[in-house]
């Protein structure tokens, strides 16, 4: 499968593992959250940002066995861990609780504050 695409599945999984740090409990109540919805790049018409589908989908993935990760699920597992990596890279000096960088980054399932 992802194998022979050069990918290495179960690095992906523990980084993927390492970049997630919200259960999918913790992030499916987060993304009901104004605070979820208002961050993020949104398309032109406006809707969903990128970041807020992106957090649904980890929540599929958390919830699923192992054996039932597609292609797809893999693709969005090192997505997610390029974007964490990016993003936290980024972090703003001072308390960044409230802040829509620490939001944009649970929307992909980390809590830096964790």
């Amino acid at each position: 499968m992802s194998e022979a695409e050069g990918h290495d599945d179960r690095k992906t999984r523990d980084e993927f593992a390492e970049a997630v740090n919200m259960t999918a409990k913790e992030l499916r109540e987060w993304l009901d959250t104004d605070e979820s919805k208002d961050v993020g790049q949104k398309p032109s018409g406006g809707g969903e940002s990128t970041g807020h589908e992106s957090g649904r989908h980890i929540v599929r993935i958390l919830e699923k066995k192992q054996a039932d990760y597609t292609a797809d699920d893999y693709a969005h597992m090192r997505k997610v861990v390029g974007y964490v990596a990016r993003h936290s890279a980024q972090r703003p000096k001072g308390d960044v609780e409230d802040t829509a960088w620490r939001h944009s980054l649970m929307n992909w399932g980390n809590d830096p504050l964790k």
